[in-house]
């Protein structure tokens, strides 16, 4: 998930102009996606000594500047993947991915050295189903978790919830429910453990409406064949639009959950590292 932007000019090599600022990677492009006109995901090389949990994000750049701006991705590849991978937007006029959407393989992206983050398995407590409800590039640590083993180790039942204006823009997440079930590593232990629950709230799609509605009235419940959310058997995790954050939150207080972190695991957590 990524929402503000950095300052770019154009994306160069590290050493064609700039010097590399201190305390960062500079990593490989290895692949670029380009889902929709507004969507894709790349995949960098990981650096030897780069740790992180499922979940977390880490403050990415280009060496575009003498002092290039870091902000927040969210990383989509699990903790034990030898690459790293992203899932941006693209903004026109955006001063970083404007240009971030032009890079190719071969490429340079820079990160931080340390992630963080408030979606990880620490902040919950154990429990049967975890519902991770996601909008947009919200899904990205989703697709980090759902391709950890220690999800399914701690959860019976996963479901991922993704919800975009158009039916295209869906896409990334049913290519990673797809890539999950034929994963060889977890393959066997997200079959018929993980389940996926798309929507649009634009386009004509077979399902349509805002997540919180849909909670709301039970459909989501109903559709997946489970009892509405219960503070005894399920756990949420959320990341998305500001007012989806918002607004599910309150929706799962009212029933009773309590926000959890990496010092106190709770019921619920939510990503609150991006703006806008």
């Amino acid at each position: 998930m990524q929402y503000n932007t950095a300052l770019a000019t154009e994306t160069i090599t590290v050493g064609a102009k700039f010097p590399l600022p201190s305390n960062v990677y500079a990593e490989t492009v290895i692949s670029v996606k380009h889902f929709t006109d507004r969507l894709f995901s790349f995949r960098v090389t990981r650096p030897q000594a780069f740790r992180f949990r499922s979940g977390e994000f880490v403050m990415i750049g280009l060496p575009n500047a003498e002092k290039p701006v870091f902000r927040a991705y969210s990383i989509a590849s699990p903790s034990w993947d030898d690459e790293i991978e992203f899932f941006s937007i693209k903004v026109p006029e955006g001063p970083l991915t404007s240009h971030l959407q032009k890079i190719v393989p071969g490429d340079t992206v820079l990160l931080r050295q340390k992630s963080t983050g408030t979606l990880v398995l620490d902040a919950l407590t154990p429990a049967k189903r975890l519902y991770m409800i996601s909008t947009g590039t919200g899904i990205a640590p989703f697709a980090s978790l759902v391709r950890d083993p220690e999800t399914y180790e701690k959860f019976e039942e996963v479901v991922l919830t993704h919800t975009c204006r158009d039916h295209a823009e869906l896409a990334y997440g049913t290519e990673l429910f797809d890539q999950s079930a034929n994963d060889p590593l977890i393959g066997e232990l997200a079959n018929g453990r993980l389940s996926l629950y798309s929507s649009t709230t634009r386009e004509i799609s077979p399902r349509m409406g805002r997540i919180t509605r849909l909670m709301e009235t039970g459909k989501l419940y109903s559709d997946l064949g489970t009892p509405p959310l219960n503070r005894d058997t399920d756990r949420v995790m959320i990341c998305g639009s500001m007012d989806m954050l918002r607004d599910v939150k309150a929706l799962v207080e009212a029933s009773g959950f309590e926000e959890g972190s990496n010092s106190k695991p709770a019921d619920f957590v939510v990503e609150r590292a991006f703006v806008g």
